[in-house]
């Protein structure tokens, strides 16, 4: 079989679900070791970056990243699903929000906000998904949870038949639905809304510039030049912080033992995750500092 190390930035089609697109990739790369770090509905388009064989070991690290979405809300009804795909379960007869009053009520997300996560997402109730037990008929009490958005901006504002449209990009903390997000925009408005459209246009680092489609990974893999598309394993990570391992202390690190904290340059100082190379900038794992004796322990060795 095939053996390809890095991240591979898939653009996903609709009706696909993320599953199908790792799933697909398999078979086209001729290999299992293939994971996505962060899921995407079937109908919602857009960043779905695939990690291969060692990189798989960093999708923890790279969910981390906010995530940029272009979103379309229907003001006018709501559905069970939150999207515009549900059934119809409110509705009035007009709307009458202006321009103005849609951008306030966009800013007034600014920051954290608390979210309770739709019947229709993977969220585990007692070992159960939530959209397994919506499927069957049943709704259920879910926590809330704190996400953050980072930004928000209105992109259009229409009027469609008696609804009207709410286009908006936002860049949000991993976790966020923005499904609910359309919802609760609608409310704070006074009226019910659904979600139209979803594209997410960044995730983990790695912009919709960036990626093929699935046609073009098989052609890429076809003619040998697929290699030259995937982005590395530590650039994946480049939000966490680099440092270098002395030589002499270069063979104790990729054999995985503690190093002292003179070892690495510059001096760690704080507990979160690094990457570290050696003197050659290769790339040697991810590393911590032990809050207990200051000395940098491994997590994740990349030999």
């Amino acid at each position: 079989m095939s053996e390809f190390d890095g991240v591979l930035a898939v653009m996903k089609p609709a009706g696909w679900t993320s599953h199908d697109v790792v799933a697909k990739t398999r078979r086209i790369l001729g290999m299992k070791r293939i994971g996505h770090a962060g899921t995407l509905d079937p109908e919602v388009t857009g960043v779905l970056p695939l990690c291969l064989g060692r990189a798989t070991r960093v999708v923890e690290y790279m969910q981390e990243l906010p995530k940029e979405y272009y979103a379309v809300l229907r003001l006018g009804f709501s559905s069970d699903t939150e999207d515009i795909t549900g059934s119809v379960i409110d509705q009035v007869d007009e709307v009458n929000v202006t321009r103005e009053e849609a951008e306030k009520t966009l800013t007034s997300f600014l920051g954290s906000i608390s979210q309770v996560p739709p019947m229709y997402s993977a969220v585990k109730v007692n070992g159960k998904r939530l959209y397994e037990l919506a499927r069957e008929g049943k709704v259920v009490e879910r926590k809330s949870r704190t996400v953050t958005i980072h930004e928000i901006q209105m992109t259009g504002f229409e009027a469609v038949g008696t609804h009207t449209d709410i286009s908006f990009r936002v860049l949000c903390s991993k976790g966020t639905y923005i499904r609910t997000l359309c919802v609760d925009i609608g409310k704070a408005l006074g009226y019910p809304a659904v979600m139209v459209s979803l594209k997410r246009t960044l995730s983990a680092g790695v912009e919709a510039s960036h990626c093929l489609t699935l046609e073009e990974i098989a052609q890429k893999v076809e003619a040998g030049t697929l290699a030259s598309s995937l982005i590395p394993a530590d650039e994946a990570v480049r939000h966490l912080a680099a440092h270098t391992v002395i030589d002499e202390k270069r063979s104790a690190a990729l054999q995985g033992q503690r190093l002292s904290s003179r070892a690495v340059q510059p001096p760690v100082e704080h507990n979160d995750a690094i990457r570290l190379y050696d003197s050659h900038q290769q790339f040697l794992g991810i590393f911590r500092r032990q809050e207990e004796t200051g000395a940098i322990v491994p997590v994740k060795v990349f030999h």
